[in-house]
């Protein structure tokens, strides 16, 4: 039967333009696919055309209907009579601003993929600015992480005056005195694994503070897209990602994408507020960048689980060499100029919820700390597998002295996003520039 839902305000803001007449038809039983396949077959009911390899639409523009007696105006936030998230008819495209056939398609893999409707942005800075739009909270819980959220967050505290309090901090989420909490409608946002060291956080932790409150939790997961990680497994009511990065996996594109959790009473009414949202602010992607989204998706899967377990063979020989379980010269040559290496597999004291949360590796980012700020400005130079750029989640290794493009971190930390590369090439890169900072003094 078709579910029947008439609340009006299902994010607590009133919001007039929500329908509230809305009938949500169930969708059938499909089967249960590994997240590989659904990667390539994910879109396949918007296979309207023989090409195997899906087209790249560039109209901004659609042709109505020929036939006057099929022209039934409508308006822009008028609810499609479709389920969220699912496949969009090829005749039924209007304005790219709405709908676009390579967007669409990308959203649908990302719906399959991640189990809840996916709408896609112009960029993952869009991507949270409109869930804050959305969501509207007066109080919003942050801690640690990319420097770009929380420049976004500035801009919509000088739009609303929210409050902006500490994520680590639960004594800081009110303050009696001056009569106001951290409650019904806010947000508590979490990055993890976090932007630049790739510490995990608990998810379920967050979930439970949230939720005591009346509140919802926002989780970044750029940095552990599926199969890595789950949220919604553990509490999340939204998933972002900037999809630049793992979605996109080649940095040719920018991409941001929202996820509505279907746990939450209303949802079908949050994704299509959220709908109409998008139309306004303007913020969609293009054309080109929903058919590169298509074509990486195709093998996410391969490319995440191959840098993931790459990174933790990197990790694990870097952290040997520092602990002195690796008395090799390569190992010496490591100690000699790296002080510390961060990355989710290290956080031994976490895995009561981290394997969990986290089952089949720990992220493909991690950081690490050069003795001295001189060595960590130097050391990108002196490889020769590692671009030095900013980003990350593409095929190739990257590595950026963070302090290039993030001033809220040490002088002494360099990123590492780790490529499809073979890892033992990576490691041997890696040692030869730490033997070229020894032998040159830096």
């Amino acid at each position: 039967m078709a579910q029947h839902n008439t609340n009006c305000h299902s994010n607590g803001n009133g919001n007039p333009n929500i329908t509230t007449d809305l009938t949500i038809p169930e969708p059938s039983q499909n089967p249960t696919y590994q997240p590989s396949t659904i990667g390539v077959h994910g879109d396949d009911p918007m296979n309207s055309y023989t090409d195997v390899a899906p087209a790249l639409h560039v109209s901004t523009t659609f042709r109505y209907s020929s036939d006057p007696s099929q022209l039934n105006p409508v308006d822009d936030l008028d609810i499609p009579s479709r389920i969220p998230g699912t496949a969009v008819a090829s005749d039924a495209h209007i304005y790219s601003r709405l709908t676009a056939p390579n967007a669409s398609r990308l959203e649908l893999i990302l719906t399959n993929l991640i189990g809840a409707p996916c709408l896609t942005y112009s960029s993952g800075l869009a991507a949270f600015h409109a869930l804050l739009v959305f969501l509207h909270p007066k109080v919003v819980a942050i801690g640690a992480g990319y420097h770009g959220c929380h420049g976004v967050l500035k801009i919509y505290q000088k739009l609303t005056n929210c409050r902006i309090v500490d994520l680590f901090d639960e004594e800081s989420w009110e303050n009696e005195g001056e009569g106001w909490r951290l409650g019904e409608g806010d947000v508590v946002h979490i990055e993890t694994p976090v932007n630049p060291t790739g510490r995990a956080y608990n998810i379920q932790y967050y979930a439970d503070l949230a939720h005591k409150r009346g509140a919802r939790l926002t989780v970044d997961a750029t940095f552990a897209p599926l199969p890595l990680q789950d949220p919604f497994e553990w509490g999340a009511d939204f998933v972002m990602h900037s999809g630049t990065k793992y979605f996109g996996g080649h940095s040719d594109m920018l991409c941001g994408v929202v996820a509505i959790g279907k746990q939450r009473q209303g949802w079908e009414k949050d994704y299509w507020t959220m709908f109409g949202e998008r139309l306004h602010l303007g913020s969609v992607m293009g054309s080109m960048e929903g058919w590169l989204g298509v074509r990486s998706l195709r093998t996410l899967e391969l490319r995440v689980m191959r840098q993931s377990q790459s990174a933790d063979r990197l990790v694990g020989f870097i952290d040997g060499a520092l602990k002195g379980e690796d008395s090799s010269g390569d190992a010496r040559a490591v100690k000699r100029v790296v002080a510390k290496i961060e990355h989710a597999s290290l956080q031994e004291e976490d895995m009561s919820w981290l394997k969990k949360q986290m089952p089949v590796g720990f992220g493909p980012v991690f950081s690490i700390n050069f003795k001295t700020a001189k060595q960590a400005r130097h050391f990108p130079s002196k490889l020769h597998l590692f671009h030095h750029a900013t980003s990350l989640g593409g095929v190739e290794s990257l590595i950026e002295w963070r302090r290039m493009s993030d001033d809220t971190v040490e002088d002494e930390l360099c990123r590492i996003s780790v490529g499809v590369e073979a890892w033992e090439d990576l490691r041997n890169d890696l040692v030869q520039g730490c033997n070229a900072l020894v032998q040159e003094g830096i």
